[in-house]
């Protein structure tokens, strides 16, 4: 080496660093790079990617409001109205984090996943959780309400391998949902938010229980969730893009 240059083989010149291929962008040169250095995960990141976050950020604010609720008496509502506001927050970063992503024309797998894992626990996991602290609470309502939340991870798990089989208007955009998307889940929670403004919650939930003193007891209205998530893993059942 010389010691002049600090070059090997005694040569001036300095070692060449690989060219860089200008079709990757950033985060698919971070990700892929063999040394990607230090808060690699943090630097690959879009803006929109970011966004996509708080989308899951609100979702477990949502989760840890009714875990608070169900440690706090009864007749305080007001974690439980917390817990049913962070879902529309949630929505609206869904959607905007996509309006970031065509404005700055970047997208990537990554994006896609992040979106996906933040919608299971805004839309699928939190409405579980707030409908379980409302009231839910029988080993039949627990199952439904697993069966709902399993049913918008499968809806998502398919709209991820299947998203390029769909057939796509003029604009190349996909035509339709397969299944309903699970955001919709939000129209219980705005009927569960109906019921905690009335007072209608644990002893008092609309058509009370059937079956009661039995492993089988189960509130009726639960079957709300179990019929949202039939129709998410719906194939037959196609819902129009706005």
């Amino acid at each position: 080496m010389s010691k002049r240059s600090g070059m090997p083989n005694g040569t001036d010149k300095p070692t060449k660093e690989p060219a860089r291929d200008p079709s990757q962008d950033k985060q698919a040169r971070i990700l892929n790079s063999p040394d990607p250095g230090h808060f690699s995960m943090i630097r690959a990141y879009h803006l929109a990617d970011l966004i996509t976050l708080m989308n899951g950020f609100c979702g477990v604010m949502s989760i840890l409001s009714s875990m608070r609720y169900l440690l706090s008496p009864p007749d305080k509502t007001a974690d439980l109205w917390i817990a049913l506001a962070f879902m529309p927050f949630g929505l609206f970063f869904d959607f905007f984090d996509g309006k970031v992503a065509r404005w700055r024309k970047k997208s990537s797998l990554m994006g896609q996943e992040l979106d996906s894992l933040a919608d299971l626990i805004s839309f699928g996991v939190a409405p579980a959780m707030c409908a379980f602290a409302v009231g839910m609470r029988t080993h039949v309502d627990q199952l439904l309400l697993t069966c709902f939340v399993l049913s918008g991870l499968a809806r998502l798990a398919r709209f991820n391998v299947t998203t390029g089989n769909v057939p796509k208007d003029a604009s190349g955009k996909a035509a339709y949902f397969e299944g309903l998307p699970i955001p919709t889940s939000l129209t219980i929670a705005g009927l569960m938010a109906f019921w905690v403004s009335k007072g209608w919650v644990l002893e008092s939930i609309p058509f009370g229980t059937v079956m009661q003193g039995t492993l089988l007891e189960v509130h009726p209205i639960v079957g709300l969730f179990l019929a949202h998530g039939c129709s998410m893993v719906s194939k037959t059942l196609h819902v129009p893009k706005p």
